[in-house]
């Protein structure tokens, strides 16, 4: 049954990346940064933190943290489009911006775990 919920909210995570994508693409069309995909990670990554400290913090539940860690994040972050955005800036010669994107979009996805870990800690 676990192995039906994970793939269930993996569909789910990537339909919502898809629609936040989208929306970040109505709103920004030609920002020449990835937005959508930087946020997208962060995000997801402040979700699996708080997820990861629930359970190591709270002892919560391993089988939540399949479904919405695996599951969910699995499908909703996306570390090959990042990287395939990063070589696209690059190539359009726009280096300083691509060493932006791809470290900026490192620290703050650790940073955002680190917080929803450390958010885990306070319930």
């Amino acid at each position: 049954m676990i192995v039906v919920l994970v793939a269930l909210a993996g569909a789910l995570g990537a339909v919502t990346r898809f629609a936040v994508d989208s929306w970040f693409r109505s709103r920004f069309p030609r920002s020449g940064i990835p937005w959508a995909i930087a946020a997208i990670n962060v995000s997801g990554s402040l979700v699996l933190g708080l997820l990861a400290g629930l359970v190591v913090l709270q002892n919560g539940s391993t089988d939540l943290q399949a479904v919405i860690g695996t599951g969910f994040c699995g499908g909703y972050t996306t570390f090959s489009t990042a990287s395939v955005d990063t070589v696209r800036l690059v190539r359009s010669g726009k280096h300083a911006k691509a060493i932006g994107y791809a470290v900026g979009t490192l620290v703050l996805s650790v940073a955002a775990c680190a917080a929803g870990f450390g958010l885990a800690g306070l319930a």
